[in-house]
C-alpha cells in the first residue's frame, strides 16, 4: 500500500515506490490520499509550515481541492481516493507505474487450511 499520497509533496515518488515494492516481491499495489481530520489537520500544518515553507500553502490547497475544498472528506468513496485534476494525474501515474512495474505479475493464493476460528482449538490439543 502506497499511502498517504499527500498531492504535491510526495506524489512524484510513486513510480519510484512501485518499483521499489516490485524488486522486493510484490504483485499487486494500492494507495490512498491523505486526509486530516479533526486535530491532525493542525499538527500536519504546524509540520508542513515547518518542514516545507516553500510549498506548504500548495500542498494544502492540493488536499483541500482532493477533498472537495476541505481538508478531510467523510464522504464514502471519496475520503480515501478523493477527486479533482490533482487526483485524477496521481490516480494516471500510480496506474502507468504499477502498468510498468507490476503488470504480468499473478497474486499468489493464500492457504487458508491452516487457520480456525477463535474458539475451534480445544485446550487439550495444544499439548
Amino acid at each position: 500500500m502506497t499511502a498517504p499520497i499527500i498531492p504535491g509533496l510526495n506524489s512524484d515518488e510513486i513510480p519510484a515506490l512501485i518499483e521499489a515494492a516490485a524488486n522486493h516481491g510484490a504483485d499487486c499495489a494500492g494507495y490512498t490520499i491523505v486526509r486530516l481530520n479533526g486535530a491532525i489537520a493542525d499538527i500536519f500544518k504546524d509540520w508542513i509550515h515547518k518542514n516545507f515553507p516553500d510549498r506548504a500553502e500548495k500542498v494544502l490547497h492540493h488536499i483541500q481541492d482532493a477533498h472537495g475544498g476541505q481538508l478531510s472528506d467523510s464522504r464514502y468513496g471519496k475520503r480515501m481516493s478523493g477527486e479533482g485534476n490533482m487526483i485524477r494525474s496521481i490516480n494516471q501515474l500510480f496506474k502507468m507505474s504499477v502498468k510498468k512495474h507490476l503488470s504480468g505479475r499473478t497474486r499468489m493464493e493464500y492457504d487458508l487450511t491452516a487457520f480456525r476460528r477463535p474458539g475451534e482449538v480445544q485446550q487439550l490439543e495444544l499439548f
